[in-house]
């Protein structure tokens, strides 16, 4: 008897997170064309095919899914990104490891990158801010592993801090890049691969006031 209540209590949990994983893939082929500003619950309920109702025993509002697909969206690269830096030992390693990751992920996350992408400037303001905290969170990141790389000897936290800023900036730029261009992906990660050699090259030769 309590065999059979965990296996239906099991089913219940797998089909609540089937329908829950349906309504944000709905969410992200309806805001394609546009932003999740400009689409409603109703649609994403008559997409998967559930009364509204249903929808909110997943979330509580279109904003909250937004949220839902940020951190979704951010998540595994943030893990991916952190065990490149902490195993870099020199600058160089930070660019020559990332920028694969970061393109492999683009690849495989596409729907997810072109929402970013998008929310990013228009989407509602809990996730725009959702977004640019993920964004900051990588930024201190990087910033903590470049001072273990002996970096707190030449720079003040001010400009490491700084210095990780600019490299995110750009590696945020590539991955729009690699949303809007797909067949382009070796061109757009050569030339990222240069830029931000370009910006080590005068970041080597930096010296902080206050190091």
């Amino acid at each position: 008897m309590a065999e059979g209540l965990a296996d239906a209590s099991e089913s219940r949990a797998e089909r609540k997170e089937r329908t829950r994983r349906a309504i944000l893939d709905a969410a992200l082929a309806l805001a394609a064309d546009s932003n999740l500003a400009a689409i409603s619950l109703r649609q994403v309920a008559k997409q998967v095919g559930v009364v509204p109702t249903a929808f909110y025993r997943h979330f509580g509002s279109l904003e909250l899914l937004g949220l839902a697909l940020v951190d979704e969206s951010f998540r595994s690269l943030r893990l991916m990104l952190l065990d490149v830096w902490r195993h870099a030992p020199e600058y160089r390693d930070f660019i020559d490891g990332s920028l694969p990751i970061v393109a492999q992920h683009v690849r495989e996350n596409r729907s997810h990158y072109a929402f970013i992408a998008r929310e990013r400037t228009a989407g509602p303001p809990r996730v725009r801010e959702a977004i640019h905290h993920e964004i900051a969170l990588i930024t201190r990141e990087l910033a903590t592993d470049v001072a273990r790389t002996g970096a707190a000897e030449q720079y003040s936290s001010e400009d490491i801090a700084l210095l990780a800023d600019l490299i995110v900036s750009f590696v945020v730029t590539m991955a729009e890049r690699l949303v809007e261009h797909p067949d382009s992906e070796a061109q757009t990660l050569a030339e990222a691969r240069t830029q931000l050699r370009m910006l080590l090259v005068g970041a080597l030769n930096w010296q902080s006031r206050e190091a």
